[in-house]
C-alpha cells in the first residue's frame, strides 16, 4: 500500500487527535477536509477510515497505519536533531518531508542507529516496532544510553529521558544538558563521567536515562 503524503498526513492528524479525545474521532471541517477530497477517498479506498454523518473516525487497519505514519515522522525528528544537528525552527518542516521517503524496514534500521528512542526531540513518545520489541541490535548504533558507553569512550550528549521534571532538573544543574561533549571514565560501582572540568558520578539508573551519540569506539 503506497499512500499519497496529503493521505498520510491526514493519518498523523487522526491519530494525533485520537489520543487526546479519545474515541470521539474528527469531524472533516476540524481537519480541514471535505468527503469529495481525493485523499479522504483514497484512505476510504483502503479502509483506512470510515466516515459517520460529518465525523472521521480510524478504522483498527488505519489506526496500525496511523501509527506507524507517527513513528516515521518522530525517527525523522529524533535523527534531524540528533545527528544531522538540524535547527529547531526547520526540524517539523523538513522531517515532514523527510518521513515520506522512510519505507517499511527503513525506520527500523534508523530506530537501531539511534538506540531504540523513545521520544522525539519534542517529548512525544515515538511508537515502539518490531526492533524495539525483540531489542534488534543488528546495525552499528550511533545513540547509546550512557550505561552502554565503555571507559575511555567519548561522545556528545543527545537527548535525557528521566521521570519526573525534579530529577530532569537536578541533571541539567549538574551540567547535564544535551550537546555537551562527555569523556567516560568508568563504569564500575557508578558511572563516572566528566564534562568539561567537572566529574560527575551517577547510578546505573541515571545512566539508562542519558542518551549519548557516540564520537569514538
Amino acid at each position: 500500500m503506497e499512500l499519497s503524503e496529503d493521505a498520510e498526513e491526514i493519518l498523523e492528524v487522526l491519530w494525533t487527535n485520537s489520543k487526546r479525545d479519545g474515541d470521539l474521532g474528527s469531524t472533516l471541517e476540524s481537519i480541514g477536509q471535505d468527503r469529495n477530497d481525493e485523499a479522504i477517498k483514497e484512505l476510504i479506498e483502503y479502509t483506512l477510515i470510515k466516515l459517520s454523518q460529518n465525523h472521521v473516525l480510524l478504522t483498527s487497519k488505519g489506526l496500525s497505519e496511523a501509527k506507524t505514519v507517527i513513528r516515521r515522522h518522530r525517527l525523522a525528528e529524533r535523527l534531524l536533531v540528533d545527528v544531522l544537528e538540524i535547527e529547531d525552527v526547520l526540524v517539523e518542516d523538513v522531517a515532514c518531508k523527510f518521513e515520506h521517503l522512510i519505507r517499511e524496514g527503513v525506520e527500523d534500521n534508523i530506530c537501531i542507529l539511534l538506540g531504540h528512542p523513545r521520544v522525539c526531540p519534542h517529548g512525544s513518545p515515538i511508537p515502539k516496532g518490531k526492533c524495539c520489541l525483540k531489542r534488534y541490535d543488528k546495525a552499528s548504533r550511533i545513540v547509546v544510553t550512557l550505561s552502554q558507553m565503555e571507559s575511555n569512550q567519548e561522545g556528545r550528549i543527545a537527548y535525557i529521558h528521566t521521570k519526573g521534571s525534579e530529577r530532569l532538573q537536578k541533571l541539567m544543574a549538574m551540567g547535564i544538558t544535551p550537546g555537551m561533549q562527555i569523556h567516560v571514565i568508568q563504569r564500575f560501582l557508578s558511572y563516572v563521567f566528566q564534562i568539561g572540568h567537572t566529574q560527575i558520578a551517577v547510578d546505573e539508573e541515571i545512566a539508562k536515562e542519558i542518551f549519548i551519540i557516540r564520537t569514538s569506539s
